[in-house]
């Protein structure tokens, strides 16, 4: 099993959490797990393996999160992506996008147990690092009471490390992406049970948390808490989880110093052929509620868009957040 230590994670999400997005992240929190995007096994066999699964050794503990629903496919991309180092393999049971659906993989797959233990199990028989599996507490017409135990039963006896569980159901008809990130109720004590019923097993919450205080609440019942969009849109909120939930000493962020290790790396992602918007697009949000956040979004959101754009960009928004500013002081930033 998975080390049963706390862990506070950053949520996978489809066109965020990619390389970028990730080694920004994790100039704030040291300790945070982090994780890849979703990749379809498909694409790491036939597509560009570096493009999808490199990565800055910075950036872990780092875990990629996998969609598949073929355990010989799945198979085979854990063997790829085994040189890369991941501190995790996730399987997608969960994602209730319409171009996963198409897949037959993703939220769908709950409704196959069977076929999420078997994928589980040809993922352990070749993996060095722990899988995990990410899943809601049901889809549809299921009954979560029913439905989540049976797929954790499964998993656990194919050889899953770890359970991640986003604690709403997915209705696969009718509703978009979207919705199902903030329509279906929130069923936390349900993850609890399920912590109660296996109190060995390493069972992690997600859904709906925007605060290290609610992170903090969660923990009292389970092993691990997961923020998704509440961490990439004020990631500001992560400069604090060392401290919190890894015992690391108190202190002050040093947005001066995190300026110059972003802009560091931006010249050398722009040095490779790449732009600034692709590092910039992920910071857009950090300094929410501060005064002069308003300006330092501008700035990323057009400068950083312009070609040629330089890290520079990075300075000059920087430079217009006043840090000494309060949350009461910036309502209106």
């Amino acid at each position: 099993m998975m080390q049963k230590r706390p862990i506070f994670a950053v949520a996978p999400m489809i066109d965020w959490t990619d390389r970028h997005c990730r080694y920004f992240h994790r100039q704030i929190s040291r300790q945070a797990l982090l994780y890849t995007e979703m990749v379809v096994a498909d694409a790491i066999i036939h597509g560009p393996r570096e493009r999808l699964l490199g990565h800055d050794v910075a950036e872990h503990p780092l875990a990629l999160q996998l969609g598949g629903s073929d355990p010989g496919k799945l198979a085979e991309a854990v063997k790829i992506a085994e040189p890369y180092g991941y501190d995790e393999i996730n399987l997608n049971v969960g994602c209730p996008s319409d171009r996963v659906q198409s897949g037959t993989f993703g939220a769908c797959l709950m409704l196959t147990p069977e076929t999420v233990a078997a994928c589980v199990a040809a993922m352990k028989a070749v993996a060095t690092a722990p899988v995990t599996v990410k899943c809601r507490i049901g889809v549809d017409e299921q009954e979560p009471e029913e439905a989540l135990p049976a797929l954790i039963t499964r998993v656990l006896d194919a050889g899953a490390d770890a359970i991640w569980i986003h604690a709403r159901k997915a209705w696969l008809k009718g509703l978009s992406p979207k919705e199902n990130r903030e329509i279906p109720p929130l069923d936390y004590e349900i993850v609890y049970r399920m912590k109660q019923r296996w109190p060995d097993v390493f069972i992690g919450i997600n859904g709906g948390i925007r605060t290290l205080d609610e992170a903090a609440s969660h923990l009292a019942h389970v092993d691990g808490v997961m923020l998704g969009r509440a961490a990439y849109q004020n990631a500001a909120v992560l400069a604090d989880v060392d401290h919190r939930f890894f015992g690391a000493p108190a202190a002050e962020p040093d947005w001066p110093a995190l300026c110059e290790r972003m802009m560091t790396y931006a010249e050398r992602h722009i040095a490779a052929g790449g732009r600034l918007q692709h590092v910039a697009r992920h910071m857009v949000g950090l300094f929410t509620g501060l005064p002069g956040a308003r300006r330092y979004r501008q700035i990323l959101s057009t400068d950083a868009a312009k070609t040629g754009a330089g890290p520079e960009v990075l300075a000059a928004a920087f430079a217009a957040v006043d840090f000494s500013g309060t949350e009461q002081e910036a309502v209106s930033a």
